[in-house]
């Protein structure tokens, strides 16, 4: 079995579907997490391997980067953003903007006003915008993850992204790890870094299936030899003596 943890708004099934094709013999088994809590999971050995949002603490741990996320404002649907394709950090300046303590963009400087508290979890940030007490900046993966009718969200141009890796213990880099890592990255079955443990026993069905193929590519001269070599008696027939030009009988 292989343990895959993934944080809120990563969406694992790609990988997951690929998984389950190439090793239909080892079941995946995916555990959710939120971001505060993945490496202490990861160290602990709850999983085999997740899929984490950085900046996270490497310290005994291998990590591959996978992909950025917009980062998009969370407003009402009748707020003034809401008429806007895309909008910058100086249109929210008026505006009071939550920082849950679960947040995992790393802000040099906080967009908007502080609101008048700090919700505890990303999924209670949106419920206060959904009252209409102020504003919120995600990834847009956790802006779909809370979707609400009463709600959209706006591509914000000028701010820090978040990044989404893949994380496993560097001291328990199996081989299964490793067939995981080259799923994400792409690497095709046949692959010289993948491992392809099917391939020896390819091998004797592939050669039987050349031999019909083999017996057909025979030369015609060679299969009429190979008749010839046999008669009633069991000896090889003589060859036809091919008489000369010019010469009689004597």
């Amino acid at each position: 079995m292989f343990r895959l943890a993934y944080v809120p708004g990563v969406t694992p099934a790609k990988w997951v579907n690929i998984w389950t094709e190439r090793m239909p013999g080892v079941p995946i088994t995916l555990v959710e997490v939120s971001a505060a809590e993945a490496v202490g999971l990861l160290r602990d050995g709850g999983a085999d391997a997740g899929l984490v949002r950085l900046p996270v603490d490497r310290d005994g741990l291998s990590v591959i980067p996978l992909y950025v996320e917009t980062t998009v404002v969370v407003v009402p649907k009748d707020h003034a953003v809401a008429a806007a394709d895309e909008v910058t950090v100086d249109d929210l300046t008026d505006d009071e903007v939550f920082h849950p303590l679960d947040d995992t963009i790393e802000w040099t400087v906080r967009p908007g006003l502080p609101a008048f508290t700090r919700p505890a979890t990303t999924a209670a940030a949106v419920e206060l915008v959904a009252s209409g007490a102020g504003l919120l900046l995600v990834p847009q993966s956790l802006a779909r993850l809370h979707h609400r009718r009463d709600l959209t969200y706006r591509p914000v141009l000028d701010t820090p992204q978040s990044q989404v890796a893949l994380a496993w213990p560097t001291d328990a880099t199996t081989d299964l790890v490793e067939d995981f890592i080259g799923i994400v990255r792409g690497r095709t079955v046949n692959s010289s870094r993948g491992r392809t443990p099917d391939s020896p026993a390819e091998k004797p069905a592939q050669q039987q299936a050349k031999k019909p193929a083999q017996r057909q590519a025979q030369k015609p001269a060679q299969r009429q030899a190979q008749k010839s070599t046999q008669n009633g008696s069991g000896r090889r027939a003589a060859p036809a003596r091919r008489r000369g030009k010019g010469h009689r009988p004597r």
